[in-house]
């Protein structure tokens, strides 16, 4: 039976629930003819299913000139006319503000009935734009959604300016982070141009410019008004900015951070750190480990709220004078606290930018560690981090208002034999090694949750990129993280320190010797084509080809024997184990008071007996092509990778 016609028997038959089912079916059918696409958006729509799959089959059907008076009046009466009070009452807020504003230079708003567009709400913050005139709707429409789409601050040699800014969030943003006039001492309003008068008066119906006028820091510049930027406010105005002296950007101005995420170990992360420590926009630190740094923002915090004396170790008296006027103090406000007044950290910043400065930071865990956790049809996983969670539910982060996400990604074989390399190097006479190579396939921190707003401003950046095609990448980046491409960005320009020739092996700035580092000595073949082969997905998305898994096709037979073949982690691991139980059992044995003996070589058979049972397990599960999905089941996607301009790379990109 067809859907459509089971679609039809479930509703004779009152089937409600069943009909829905079917009729939702029948939308997804490739071969459906538009009057079944009516049928079936009507009854979901009128028997109280999800709205958004009728509602988005009308809009199609009208823009495909099917059905449309039926279309039409269904979303009007459903979707339009419900919220039409609602924005015509904020069309003439936003009219009686603007009449009184003094830097928007024309005043005949059109009568409410005249706009060029119609908006119809779908959801939370969500319209379809329908154009009067061409009598089609256009693309979704998100005010508020949490991205910042273009490089506003890509030159700040005079005041900014932007072309036709309808979101929101990002009208929000500017007048965040671009700083008054009188408080840089020249002139630096937000020139916002609109190459349509009837457009932008159709967009008020949906925002709310409360916000930008109160501070009067926008210049609305309409149509060919554009030839008045920039325009000299002494002249026109009699304001001489110049007569106020540059002010310290304050703690509560700072509303923006570059989070700069750790995907794994030894991923090339440092790397980014050097190049971007010098940007006169940004306030970096080196990567700080997570527990430390949240453990030093809570202690100061509670002393700040107890008003016990605090160190000025880093942040200065100045600083600290300043928190103490803040209500409540957040962690927030003591980590913007010690990054300004930090003298190192804060030493190449433009004390007279046009923007305040983003903070960049790197919290850092020893590594990333997931699990799986597989629903019950095993065709779904779930992936399950500690480390992930800990950063998820920080409300540091929640804290600010503006989060730009960049993640650096290394050749998944490279940054492994990287990891068993520092392992070995550091390893203490207690420590037992853990199966990294297995840490390594689980880990899937690439993959972004579209519920997470942590990650809705996100990029992939990959490390061979930016040590090869240095200028492509860091202008894409800086783009990217909205900031200007600078001098500073065309050398390592940390200060603070931290050398990486210290670690055996590393290289610091554009060396590209890294890139074709394959680690030999603490990687095998066999290992290496396993990881290629349980990450086919990884190495498809984001542009490497294989190196040692050869593209067959991986039956038992071949996991099996490639399993067999993988030896180096378990050599090493064989190797320090009887030292590493040795010093526990001495340990234990002071503990108890008690001589402990046991039979050590059976416990390391053991040990290792069971980590390849472990691997083998792992290798079965992800062999089978899970969707990794979130919490509450939705799919994880790939976060999006840095796009780079062909007419910069330097050399042919890195596969």
């Amino acid at each position: 039976m067809k859907p459509i016609e089971l679609a039809r028997k479930m509703s004779a038959l009152q089937e409600r629930e069943k009909a829905q089912s079917a009729y939702l079916d029948v939308l997804r059918q490739e071969d459906k003819t538009p009057e079944e696409e009516l049928e079936a958006a009507v009854y979901l729509f009128c028997s109280g299913a999800d709205y958004r799959a009728p509602f988005f089959t009308l809009i199609s059907l009208y823009n495909r000139g099917e059905s449309k008076e039926d279309c039409l009046s269904i979303l009007t009466q459903g979707f339009y006319d419900p919220n039409k009070k609602q924005m015509k009452r904020q069309y003439e807020k936003n009219c009686k503000m603007l009449e009184k504003y003094p830097y928007l230079f024309r005043k005949d708003f059109l009568p409410f009935k005249e706009l060029p567009l119609r908006f119809y709400p779908y959801g939370e913050n969500s319209y379809m734009p329908y154009d009067v005139e061409s009598d089609q709707f256009k693309g979704p429409y998100h005010p508020k959604r949490q991205v910042i789409s273009r490089n506003f601050f890509r030159d700040l040699d005079k005041p900014i300016l932007a072309d036709d800014v309808f979101s929101q969030y990002e009208l929000e943003y500017l007048n965040d982070n671009v700083r008054k006039s009188e408080w840089v001492g020249r002139e630096n309003h937000i020139y916002l141009h609109y190459t349509s008068w009837p457009v932008f008066c159709a967009y008020l119906q949906c925002l709310d410019l409360r916000p930008l006028l109160e501070r009067k820091k926008v210049v609305f510049l309409m149509e060919d008004e554009i030839g008045q930027y920039p325009i000299d406010f002494k002249a026109r105005f009699g304001i001489d900015y110049s007569q106020y002296p540059v002010k310290p950007v304050g703690i509560r101005e700072v509303t923006r951070l570059i989070w700069h995420t750790q995907l794994s170990s030894h991923n090339g992360g440092d790397f980014f750190n050097e190049i971007l420590y010098g940007h006169p926009n940004v306030i970096s630190y080196i990567s700080i480990m997570h527990d430390s740094l949240m453990e030093s923002l809570k202690n100061q915090k509670d002393m700040i709220n107890e008003k016990k004396t605090v160190k000025a170790k880093e942040c200065s008296e100045a600083r600290i004078r300043e928190l103490r006027a803040l209500r409540p103090v957040t962690l927030k406000d003591i980590l913007v606290a010690d990054f300004l007044g930090h003298n190192v950290l804060n030493a190449n910043l433009d004390p007279a930018a046009r923007i305040t400065p983003a903070i960049m930071l790197q919290p850092h865990f020893h590594n990333m560690i997931f699990e799986l956790r597989l629903d019950t049809t095993k065709s779904a996983a779930v992936l399950l981090s500690k480390e992930y969670d800990e950063i998820h539910n920080n409300p540091l982060f929640r804290q600010f208002k503006y989060i730009k996400t960049f993640t650096p990604l290394r050749r998944l074989t490279t940054s492994y034999g990287a990891t068993v390399r520092f392992m070995e190097n550091d390893r203490k006479d207690d420590q037992v090694y853990s199966d990294v190579l297995l840490e390594r396939v689980l880990n899937r921190s690439f993959m972004v949750d579209p519920q997470d707003i942590l990650y809705r401003d996100s990029i992939l950046v990959r490390f061979e990129d930016g040590k090869l095609n240095p200028t492509a990448t860091f202008k894409a980046l800086a783009a990217f993280l909205d900031l200007p491409y600078t001098e500073s960005m065309t050398y390592c320009s940390d200060k603070t320190g931290m050398n990486p020739e210290s670690y055996q092996g590393n290289v610091r700035g554009f060396d590209p010797a890294s890139v074709y580092r394959t680690y030999d000595e603490y990687a095998d073949d066999a290992e290496r084509a396993l990881i290629e082969a349980l990450m086919k997905d990884v190495y498809k998305e984001y542009g490497y080809n294989f190196q040692y898994y050869h593209g067959e096709e991986i039956t038992e037979e071949w996991l099996n024997e490639t399993l067999s073949r993988c030896d180096c982690l378990y050599r090493k691991i064989r190797e320090v184990l009887p030292t590493a139980y040795q010093k526990k059992r001495e340990d234990l044995s002071k503990e108890l008071n008690v001589d402990l003996e046991d039979d050590e070589e059976r416990a390391i058979e053991e040990y290792l007996t069971q980590m390849r049972e472990n691997r083998r397990q792992v290798a079965q599960t992800l062999l089978k092509g899970l969707q990794f999905v979130n919490q509450n089941g939705q799919p994880l996607h790939f976060m999006k990778m840095l796009e780079l301009d062909p007419a910069l790379l330097e050399r042919p990109l890195y596969h």
